[in-house]
């Protein structure tokens, strides 16, 4: 019985540092070809992917590969969500117009990028 509670208190402590260091639970890997469509039929008339080149948004390539999202908050997964639900600035937030596997697929599309 010792040993299992040791294994409980173990993941019980993995998971609150997973949560303290900002990891969301329900992360998904997402399907980057799937997001790929989801972008261009949703976000390429206001970004770039293939350029840094400003369209009416901040072009996005390599976008996870900078330390600051263009509201200098930090580029992660959860902040990018934050961005396409909430929007931001001169961007339309978009959260309740892509259901949430759409959004994992974006996210894992520009990850690509």
């Amino acid at each position: 019985m010792a040993d299992a509670m040791k294994k409980i208190v173990l993941a019980t402590g993995c998971l609150g540092l997973l949560v303290a260091i900002g990891v969301p639970m329900n992360a998904a890997a997402g399907d980057a070809k799937k997001g790929k469509a989801v972008f261009d039929e949703n976000c390429s008339m206001c970004h770039n992917a293939t350029s840094t080149e400003v369209l009416v948004g901040p072009g996005l390539k390599g976008l996870f590969k900078r330390a600051k999202l263009a509201n200098g908050k930090p580029v992660n997964d959860a902040n990018v969500l934050n961005t396409i639900n909430n929007g931001g600035d001169s961007m339309p937030p978009l959260g309740d117009a892509l259901k949430p596997a759409d959004k994992d697929n974006v996210i894992a599309y520009l990850k690509t990028l």
